[in-house]
């Protein structure tokens, strides 16, 4: 039997029910957290309509995604959710957990595919994968090389294009490269240590809902251990490179299964327009965007969360009857 882990319980984002927390082993043994929940039905001896894969998005634990994991569990489906390396309870390279590190993709892929390992049995078919910015554009990245036993996907505002604002995008990946390959890899990027325990909800423009945006806030305040603050050089070596190697690889117009890319209209950390340019490059990929929503859509507001929803049944009712 897998060793429990612990989650994040607060009065305003309790557990969800029939659901626990296991420690998994990494590609390369680093130790791991996921959870795994199944709908009523389940623990009633009946059948589930499938299995909903959830990866997040860059410094988000498994616990952002309680109402998530509810949305999923009232459609019915056994919810998986993990924390990636560096994140959430999982292991962290640098000593100091606050600096959000990679070094490449690989190791993300590797660790997809062990956690796909370690709960395969407890997963029933069809699987559905959904995964919000870097998770979303991890996801991808399995598809585009090889994955095929998922059924469908569904992206929120995946990261196939980083906005760099006023920085010219190629000036500033050949300095992520140069410096990822130094020994300044593991220093914040200009120095922005991004505090997780000083952001604020009008400043961070990642959501319009700030009782979701104050909700998360409490959690990380629950357990320090599960915030994550601003990025390194290799982590932002790490996003220019998978965003480049999806830009020219074949392997997306190879998925074949329905991929649909929801995307945030006021997004300010990805790019929308990449976003409709590999939608558009997979045989049924569509893409849907919501005008008026941040990057965060996953907690934006109800109206705003309710038009992903909708998306994501169009998307997921042919290959998972209700």
């Amino acid at each position: 039997m897998a060793d429990a882990a612990p989650l994040v319980s607060i009065p305003e984002a309790p557990v969800p029910d029939h659901g626990k927390a296991e420690w998994f082993s990494g590609a390369d043994g680093a130790t791991l957290r996921a959870a795994l929940f199944s709908p009523p039905e389940v623990s009633k001896g009946g059948e589930a309509r499938g299995s909903v894969v959830v990866s997040p998005g860059r410094s988000e634990p498994i616990e952002k995604y309680f109402e998530v994991v509810q949305d999923l569990l009232d459609r019915g489906f056994v919810v998986l959710v993990h924390d990636w390396r560096g994140q959430g309870l999982s292991h962290r390279a640098l000593p100091d957990r606050l600096k959000g590190h990679a070094t490449g993709f690989k190791e993300f892929l590797g660790d997809h595919q062990a956690l796909l390992a370690a709960f395969e049995t407890r997963l029933p078919k069809p699987w559905i994968a959904v995964g919000h910015s870097m998770g979303g554009s991890l996801i991808m990245l399995a598809l585009a090389m090889g994955e095929t036993r998922f059924a469908a996907a569904v992206l929120s505002a995946p990261m196939l294009g980083l906005n760099t604002g006023r920085r010219p995008a190629g000036g500033a990946r050949a300095l992520a490269w140069l410096m990822s390959r130094s020994r300044y890899k593991g220093d914040y990027v200009l120095g922005d240590v991004g505090d997780p325990f000083v952001q604020s909800f009008p400043k961070d423009a990642l959501t319009h809902d700030a009782a979701r945006y104050a909700r998360h806030r409490a959690q990380i305040n629950a357990n320090p251990d599960i915030a994550l603050g601003g990025i390194t050089w290799g982590w932002t070596d790490f996003a220019f490179s998978t965003c480049a190697f999806l830009r020219r690889t074949r392997g997306v117009e190879a998925i074949s299964i329905p991929v649909t890319i929801v995307g945030a209209g006021q997004d300010s950390r990805v790019l929308v327009a990449d976003e409709r340019a590999i939608a558009g490059r997979m045989p049924k990929g569509r893409y849907v965007e919501i005008p008026d929503a941040f990057h965060e859509i996953l907690i934006e507001t109800d109206d705003r969360r309710a038009k992903f929803w909708a998306a994501f049944d169009e998307t997921v009712d042919p290959v998972a009857p209700r």
